[in-house]
């Protein structure tokens, strides 16, 4: 009678936990829907091709030299932080012994470096890149501030994703005579491709979104740049500045849509090239 009392509370705490479960997913999808499709009803109709002209007046607002800084910014910012981050990550899953105190350090402080604010990281840009090493308001003082904010997301996700990969695939590569380098190489990191590959995404993510640190690092210039040495402002900045200033709203929700547009094909490919590497392995 007991047994049976206890099943049937399981049973409806299972039910209850399930119903709860699906409402949180379903209010989840409810505002992301909202806030996308807000955004794309009072964005649409302001698109036009003067926002996508080659340079920037205060009668076109053009939104393209802030795209070109975007993707110079994104490019850059990832060559600096995905060889360190995930580097970094396979010497703490692969290589480092949990005993070891260096290991705990590092890992306090990447969760350290995942917890402050953003404008902290600009302040540190601004005195460290633009005046220290005298780089000046520039794309490369940019890159180099968000690649350390992304650090911690690609370092950790890049963890995770090696962790999943069953311990069987390094003890076949073992017994086959391969070595721990070569296993880590070839076998473990195709497998863990698609976790990695999330942690790209969402450190593009960030820096897209990102506008504290870069105000204070790459600036507000709104032109095409010569150099990594230019100055510029990214599509979230711009989007920014225009609301801010509160005479073109309409073209700062134009290029809201754009940015979430490109946020979309960014994460498209990069599923599509996840699952195609999948394929291949």
């Amino acid at each position: 009678m007991v047994n049976c009392f206890k099943m049937q509370a399981a049973t409806t705490a299972s039910k209850v936990l399930g119903i709860t479960v699906w409402l949180a997913a379903g209010v989840n999808i409810l505002i992301l829907i909202s806030l996308i499709g807000y955004i794309l009803a009072q964005g649409i109709p302001y698109l036009s091709w003067e926002l996508f002209a080659l340079e920037y007046t205060t009668q076109n607002v053009s939104l393209f030299p802030a795209l070109v800084d975007t993707l110079l910014m994104v490019a850059f910012a990832l060559s600096l932080a995905a060889p360190i981050g995930i580097g970094t990550a396979i010497y703490f899953v692969e290589y480092a012994k949990k005993s070891n105190k260096f290991v705990s350090i590092m890992d306090m402080t990447t969760d350290t470096l995942a917890g402050i604010p953003s404008v902290v990281y600009g302040l540190f840009g601004l005195l460290f890149f633009v005046i220290y090493l005298q780089m000046g308001y520039s794309l490369l003082a940019g890159a180099c501030t968000v690649a350390i904010m992304i650090l911690p997301v690609i370092i950790r996700t890049t963890e995770e994703a090696l962790q999943a990969v069953p311990i069987s695939y390094r003890e076949g590569s073992y017994a086959l005579g391969a070595n721990k380098l070569r296993t880590v190489l070839v076998v473990v990191l195709p497998a863990a491709v698609p976790g990695i590959l999330a942690g790209i995404i969402l450190s593009i993510g960030r820096i897209m979104g990102e506008t504290a640190a870069l105000v204070y690092t790459a600036g507000t210039v709104a032109q095409l740049p010569e150099d990594l040495f230019s100055s510029g402002r990214s599509l979230a900045v711009h989007l920014y500045v225009l609301a801010s200033e509160g005479l073109f709203m309409e073209q700062a929700f134009a290029t809201a849509v754009v940015l979430v547009i490109i946020t979309v094909i960014i994460n498209g490919a990069s599923t599509w090239m996840a699952g195609k590497l999948m394929r291949g392995n």
